[in-house]
């Protein structure tokens, strides 16, 4: 497999995990939302990151966007690991961090494209 097939693989995979779990977040779900009572976050908080996993799946796949919206997607999963870490089994972290390296793994790929809008 090539490494643009593997870039994409990734692309994808971050955008499914992450609109799925933006959504539910967005749908109120109560056990996504859990999380953000423990850590102590205002109710308003979850609906906030759901949001902007929406955007960042979205975003992902525009060039100009995408490593921008790979770093937003890698700092919200900064807080989901922080929060495996410190108050689940580790194990349960693991999906986290699979997609914050991910999320890494995009930004530098596409960090040439940034803010290239028009090709000249």
């Amino acid at each position: 497999m090539s490494s643009k097939y593997g870039f994409n693989v990734a692309r994808v995979l971050v955008a499914i995990i992450m609109l799925l779990g933006g959504a539910a977040k967005l749908a109120g779900v109560p056990e996504v939302h859990e999380s953000f009572s423990i850590l102590g976050l205002p109710s308003w908080f979850g609906y906030l990151i759901g949001a902007c996993e929406v955007a960042g799946a979205v975003g992902i796949f525009i060039n100009p966007l995408s490593a921008l919206a790979a770093v937003g997607l890698g700092s919200v999963m900064i807080g989901a690991v922080y929060f495996h870490v410190a108050h689940t089994p580790m194990e349960q972290g693991i999906p986290a961090l699979v997609v914050l390296l991910l999320s890494i793994f995009i930004a530098i790929k596409q960090k040439p494209k940034l803010f290239k809008f028009a090709e000249t």
